[in-house]
């Protein structure tokens, strides 16, 4: 992954947050789970599978009192 890379992927998912008309506090929040899914990945998030998140939310359920929703519809 190139320094220019990460860069783009974070516009591009920004970008697609506003088009959807999420508010800044909501779009800084899922800035930080994208942040953490990474780390759990420990790679790029556009290289996630269905298992990969399944894995994470499982994850996240055991640190946390709920999972969070991050299936795509």
């Amino acid at each position: 992954m190139t320094d220019k890379y990460v860069p783009a992927l974070r516009q591009q998912f920004l970008e697609d947050m506003q088009i959807k008309g999420l508010r800044p506090k909501t779009q800084t929040m899922y800035l930080r789970w994208i942040r953490y899914f990474t780390r759990f990945m420990v790679r790029s998030p556009d290289t996630a599978t269905p298992e990969d998140l399944q894995a994470f939310q499982l994850d996240m359920s055991k640190r946390r009192p709920r999972p969070i929703d991050l299936a795509c519809s």
